[in-house]
């Protein structure tokens, strides 16, 4: 796989999107109306550019200003950012591992009937579990905000919901998003539907590339990506600057 292409950032921001982007300086701003690190970190305008210090203070009055946490995120290979920000006493949050593969790679095994549904615009289960697992409004409209190709999935085991997720396509590659399943539907295989279903959506689309995130301390997520084969493709962390200091 070319783990050069596509950008793999561009795809989170075309498939989980802020409410708004603006350039400042060397800097991209988000502003994320409550939904989260994702669509509130300030980055880099052209990954690994230079900075000095007036611009990491001009990013951090920025943040302020808009009523925002000072949080960064910090992609491969931004390494002078990471200590700039890390001497500045921004702490360390939620390294995420990006995993790809071909959907084709996924679609060897059928889905069984009503195991996995597609449909958009999400159901009022879907929005439920979502809910159980602190996916509210905020982050549900990051999925309307979306452009292009999208769907919701419901899973079902033994004829009860188990799951949901979300996915979009950007340049060619479908990112699946926000994967819930109940905590009683656990250890079910309903988290491996899910992906098989979201492959064969995304081959359905004619994406090249089906992908997910995940937080390195989520090792029960991390462990089914690589069962199925996914690979990793790119990393990132955030770091962010607590109250008060």
């Amino acid at each position: 796989m070319n783990t050069a292409q596509p950008s793999w950032y561009d795809v989170i921001d075309g498939t989980w999107p802020a409410a708004r982007v603006r350039r400042h300086g060397v800097w991209t701003l988000r502003e994320g109306q409550g939904g989260g690190s994702r669509v509130s970190a300030t980055t880099l305008g052209q990954p690994g550019a230079d900075f000095g210090t007036a611009d990491l203070d001009s990013a951090q009055a920025a943040m302020r200003d808009m009523g925002q946490p000072r949080i960064f995120m910090i992609r491969q290979g931004e390494t002078a950012l990471d200590q700039a920000l890390e001497q500045r006493g921004y702490l360390l949050r939620d390294p995420v591992t990006i995993y790809a593969c071909p959907p084709a790679q996924l679609m060897d095994e059928p889905i069984p009937r009503v195991t996995v549904f597609s449909l958009w615009e999400p159901l009022a289960i879907m929005r439920e579990i979502w809910a159980t697992g602190g996916i509210g409004p905020a982050r549900l409209a990051i999925m309307q905000r979306a452009n292009g190709p999208k769907t919701g999935f419901l899973g079902r085991h033994r004829d009860k919901p188990a799951g949901t997720a979300y996915a979009a396509i950007h340049d060619g590659v479908a990112m699946v998003h926000a994967v819930e399943i109940l905590a009683h539907q656990r250890r079910s295989g309903m988290g491996r539907w899910i992906m098989r279903a979201a492959a064969f959506w995304a081959a359905e689309q004619g994406a090249q590339t089906l992908s997910v995130m995940c937080t390195v301390e989520n090792t029960a997520a991390n462990a089914l990506y690589r069962s199925l084969g996914m690979q990793p493709v790119a990393q990132y962390h955030y770091r962010h600057l607590p109250e008060g200091a």
